[in-house]
């Protein structure tokens, strides 16, 4: 067996394991490799020796024709935001240098109950606050496609770890579309699922031993085929025995073929323009859905854009306010009390936002089931199975950089995940998928939106759709 299997997707690479055409532990040294050879800077920390003893149980229980799951002898890697049991977690973090984990973070036990073998934890930045992957303990992650650009982040690393086939899969996480980003910049497919079907338990912030976690972070797997992200999907859903849970999760499969598909496009909004490579690769989407017989009709979205992503940001600064300390919260009540009535400026927007009272909370969480459900009728009553949006404005931007450019105009660089975050606070079910390249090689992908619970359905319209585009996909290939 070649290490050509390392740039195979997870489904092939299982397959071969299940023909016993190679080991799994043969397989994780292939990975191995692979890492030892790479300068991404994508993997931070190893367990070569646990994941070779969990590739040899696994070898072992294929031998006796018995499998543990769907990932049985699957090397994979771990956003460095997860807590591992026995392997360092650091969420990029100094303070966390040497945090060493006693119990696994829910979706890590997941997978390792379905008999992933978890070889080591991938970068992201400070608690997993940029959107670029850097931080002070292991250095910036580089783009695979281009050293010069970002990662993107929060799960820079994953992307780049699958992009540069480190690894067959990822578990990253997205709030504030940090896996989406990624998975856009890095070229490959990234899955939000709809929210509360991954438990977010063990994931860091918040601090280490929380059993909460924030009301809008969602675990989701990165990998190379919409496939693998059902095979991990399946296992994420899966609870591990330590869950003791007496439920099971089937989500629905049914699919019509994309021919039968009502898919509606927003395809632009003001409050957040894309580039022309962008708008460009999003009409190859639209014609090549329409030469299929689907139909496709342009919108201009179910919910306002602005006062989306207003909502998305009160909510978002609420949330992170859970584990600051009494003294850092009280100095910012001050601060905000002595706030001017008319200052505008964004430290006092973001002031109030973090100090809101709990009525005034409350009343945003209303707005946000409100927000849902405006969404939910536009899938039902309007009959779309799918909305398709860009992914973000632009192809990778500069690594560093702290604002991008559309068209000449310079765009506050928050603003990367403004299409992302049009579901991240409403819980959808939200795939990005790689379709084309621009001039430069650098990947651009789309966002495909459905109601709640409909991921399956998102990911076999992702892989009709590359099949679909074909040599149009730019090189990126399934």
């Amino acid at each position: 067996m070649t290490t050509d299997l390392t740039h195979q997707p997870a489904h092939v690479q299982l397959q071969a394991l299940d023909r016993r055409e190679i080991s799994s532990r043969e397989l994780l040294d292939l990975h191995l490799g692979r890492i030892d050879a790479c300068h991404v800077n994508a993997v931070v920390t190893r367990d070569d020796d646990a994941a070779r003893t969990a590739a040899r149980a696994a070898d072992e229980r294929r031998a006796r024709n018995e499998s543990s799951g769907t990932l049985d002898g699957l090397p994979l890697t771990i956003k460095d935001s997860f807590e591992t049991a026995g392997l360092r977690t650091t969420s990029g973090a100094e303070d966390l240098a040497h945090h060493v984990p006693a119990r696994d973070a829910d979706a890590v036990a997941r997978l390792r109950h379905q008999g992933a073998v978890i070889m080591g934890k991938t970068n992201t930045p400070a608690y997993c606050q940029d959107l670029h992957t850097d931080n002070r303990l292991f250095g910036r992650t580089l783009n695979p496609h281009d050293s010069e650009r970002t990662a993107g982040g929060s799960s820079g690393g994953p992307a780049a770890a699958v992009a540069a086939h480190l690894t067959p899969a990822d578990l990253g996480s997205d709030l504030a579309g940090s896996l989406r980003l990624p998975a856009h910049y890095c070229g490959v497919y990234g899955l939000r699922p709809t929210h509360g079907l991954v438990p977010a338990r063990g994931h860091i912030p918040r601090p280490p031993g929380w059993i909460t976690s924030s009301d809008m972070v969602t675990p989701g797997p990165l990998a190379r085929h919409p496939r693998d992200l059902d095979l991990l999907l399946d296992a994420l859903t899966t609870p591990s025995p330590a869950e003791n849970s007496p439920w099971r999760v089937k989500l629905p499969t049914a699919y019509r073929g994309i021919g039968q598909l009502r898919v509606a496009v927003w395809a632009e909004d003001a409050r957040c323009p894309v580039d022309r490579e962008t708008a460009d690769a999003l009409a190859t989407v639209e014609q090549a859905l329409a030469s299929a017989g689907t139909n496709v009709r342009r919108t201009t979205g179910p919910v306002g854009f602005t006062d989306s992503l207003r909502l998305f940001e009160q909510l978002l600064h609420a949330t992170a306010t859970a584990a600051t300390d009494d003294e850092a919260g009280a100095a910012e009540l001050a601060a905000a009390r002595n706030l001017q009535d008319d200052d505008a400026s964004p430290r006092a927007a973001i002031l109030r936002r973090r100090t809101q009272t709990h009525r005034v909370w409350l009343r945003a969480n209303e707005e946000r089931l409100r927000l849902r459900e405006t969404w939910q009728r536009f899938f039902a009553d309007a009959e779309h199975d799918v909305l398709i949006t860009p992914a973000a404005p632009t192809p990778a931007i500069p690594a560093g950089t702290r604002a991008f450019t559309v068209d000449g105009v310079e765009w506050n660089f928050f603003d990367q995940t403004g299409w992302a975050n049009l579901t991240s606070h409403v819980g959808l079910p939200s795939l990005v998928i790689p379709v084309a390249r621009n001039v430069e090689g650098l990947p651009i992908g789309v966002q495909l939106v459905g109601p709640s619970y409909s991921d399956r359905t998102l990911l076999a319209i992702a892989e009709d759709l590359a099949s679909l585009l074909g040599g149009m996909a730019g090189g990126i290939s399934l």
